[in-house]
């Protein structure tokens, strides 16, 4: 075996494949597996010889042998850097059950237990290592790394970097900073990966002229369709018939709002189709339980926000239904993926309205605000401001101070994007009004999420023993209460707004502003390529999942080009366009060509 196409040729093709024969008898020992499948050969034999690698393969794809086992054929340790707690643990836990000497250091361990496991890497004892990435930012164990004897750096779920990154996991943007450290192979590893973001993966991670895997995304067990349809009721009666038609497994419902979930379960259940509505808003326990009845089949049907999902391993979803087009052709394959696990066939099915482009262009606008908008607030602040340089005033104000700026969202975001620029700061909110906040999240999805995020864990910690039972009801923190839960606390209770752990209302909280640079806007120095890249990059995610829409072409090999696989077939035997189309009321028998553009269009101007 020689390297993977497109790699350079080994130093040593006989040293390589001794190493891939070492591998692979690991694979069967280990795993129980006889050989590679899909891309797996070609991540392995590109680590092994020395390369850096990028992995793209679908959730079930079996990304994690790709640097499983070529730990176990390199000398040293290798170093997997994991966004969540939860799937750390669970990773060492199977790979201790299969004999490999895998470890994790993160907050859940007592000090000396940390400081026993890093002593166990250092002396060879070890063979992964697993940390979230705010661990490579503790001195302590930055200091230590070199002395590791680290072989291969895994990053784990690496479109955080590009994706995420910015907001969401920003220590992910420093990973690239550890090669400067460490000297070793490095593999990159997502599910979910534009061209672009490919890009910011081997830009941030340094990456060497990497080999690039992209395979596994053809589950040729599902089928793939798109019902247009002209409004809600019309989506309503092409779900009921839906449900109705699928009487094997059980089936998933994906609607993008709370208020949708309600109304479609109801809708459901007065249809004598036996429906449950979950999502955050459904008390923890209830949600467990409602978990629980999908599982063990007490109820077939399960309505849901996008968060239901993540990490329930049901094999037999034979239907997902999409109520509403999601943002990205990520989001959806990732969503529609969760059917037909067990391998039998299955349906993804969309029902796509005129609309539902609108609601994605409006967060778009929300979170990326134009150029002459973030300009326009700046002439706003300043006036605000005056001679004294700062003002106290919240989103809603200042949106209405603001010609053209749609709203509180808006404001949020244009606040943010001056602030990461440094041309204000802003110190809190102010002490004239009350906020009400509310935990959704489970104490043990907390400890998962925020193992290693020390100051935002506490935070939740302060708010659970200031309000007691009222924090999971839900209460109004006083302007003294919110003050006494420290630095910044209004800001970081938003950001696990925004990570769905809390419910909080603090885009009307009044916040002190104060003025960091003076200019006209046209002078601002912000980074306006950065910022207008991130706004076409979202709008670009979201026309390919428009065209994924309208296609009248395959939409299998639609999916396929879109992630990267080669070799892929103009048309297939199990979607809409090229096989059947499904048997919905109210739709003719006669096979799909797509709803047309020009069609689509001119509905949306006389729905408009």
């Amino acid at each position: 075996m020689t390297a993977p196409s497109g790699a350079r040729p080994a130093a040593d093709p006989t040293k390589l494949d001794e190493a891939l024969e070492r591998a692979r008898s690991a694979l069967e020992r280990h795993f129980g597996f006889p050989d590679f499948r899909g891309g797996q050969l070609d991540a392995v034999a590109g680590v092994l010889a020395g390369r850096d690698t990028l992995v793209l393969m679908p959730t079930g794809g079996g990304k994690s042998l790709c640097y499983q086992v070529p730990a176990l054929a390199l000398p040293g340790l290798t170093l997997v850097i994991s966004p969540l707690i939860s799937l750390m643990l669970d990773q060492v836990e199977a790979l201790r059950a299969r004999g490999v000497a895998a470890a994790f250091i993160n907050s859940t361990l007592p000090p000396a237990e940390a400081k026993a496991t890093l002593e166990r890497a250092e002396s060879g004892r070890l063979k992964l290592l697993y940390v979230a990435p705010e661990r490579l930012e503790t001195p302590s164990f930055a200091a230590r790394l070199s002395a590791l004897g680290i072989s291969l750096i895994a990053v784990d779920e690496a479109h955080c970097i590009s994706q995420w990154g910015y907001d969401f996991r920003p220590a992910y943007l420093r990973v690239g900073a550890v090669r400067r450290i460490v000297s070793c192979p490095v593999i990159a590893l997502t599910a979910t990966a534009t061209p672009e973001v490919r890009r910011d993966i081997v830009s941030r991670l340094r990456l060497d002229d990497p080999v690039v895997v992209a395979k596994g995304y053809d589950r040729a067990n599902l089928g793939w369709h798109v019902i247009p349809s002209r409004d809600d009721a019309a989506k309503d009666s092409a779900l009921v018939s839906l449900i109705r038609a699928e009487r094997s497994g059980v089936a998933v419902v994906y609607a993008s709002t709370r208020k949708t979930v309600d109304a479609l379960a109801d809708l459901l259940n007065r249809s004598r189709i036996r429906a449950a509505g979950y999502h955050a808003g459904v008390p923890a326990s209830e949600r467990a339980r409602l978990q629980e009845a999908f599982m063990s089949e007490a109820v077939r049907v399960v309505v849901a926000t996008n968060a239901f999902g993540m990490g329930i391993d049901k094999p037999n979803v034979r239907l997902v239904v999409h109520f509403a087009m999601p943002g990205t052709l990520e989001a959806y394959y990732q969503e529609a993926g969760r059917a037909g696990r067990d391998r039998d066939h299955a349906r993804c099915v969309l029902l796509y309205g005129p609309d539902d482009r609108l609601t994605h262009e409006f967060l778009i606008d929300q979170a990326h605000p134009p150029r002459a908008t973030i300009c326009d607030t700046w002439t706003a602040l300043v006036a605000s401001c005056g001679s004294a340089g700062s003002a106290t005033l919240s989103p809603a104000e200042l949106a209405s101070r603001t010609p053209g700026l749609r709203g509180q969202a808006q404001a949020e975001s244009v606040l943010r994007i001056l602030a990461d620029g440094g041309v204000l700061r802003i110190d809190g909110a102010d002490r004239t009004g009350a906020r009400r906040i509310r935990i959704v999240a489970s104490e043990p999805r907390i400890a998962r999420e925020l193992a290693d995020e020390h100051a935002d864990r506490a935070l939740l910690v302060a708010v659970r023993r200031l309000l007691g039972p009222r924090a999971v009801r839900g209460a109004t923190l006083s302007p003294g209460e919110l003050a006494g839960l420290g630095e910044d606390a209004a800001g970081r209770l938003e950001r696990l707004r925004q990570r769905g752990l809390v419910e909080w209302a603090e885009r009307s909280a009044r916040r002190r502003i104060r003025l960091v640079v003076r200019c006209e806007p046209r002078y601002l120095p912000l980074d306006w390529h950065e910022i207008e890249r991130r706004r076409a990059r979202e709008e670009r995610r979201l026309r390919y999942m428009e065209e994924y829409a309208l296609t009248g072409g395959c939409r299998r090999a639609f999916v396929l080009r879109y992630f990267g696989e080669s070799n892929v077939r103009d048309r297939c035997v199990d979607c809409d366009n090229c096989g059947t189309r499904l048997d919905v009321a109210g739709l003719p028998a006669r096979p799909a060509a797509g709803l047309k553009l020009h069609r689509l269009r001119r509905l949306l101007r006389r729905r408009s």
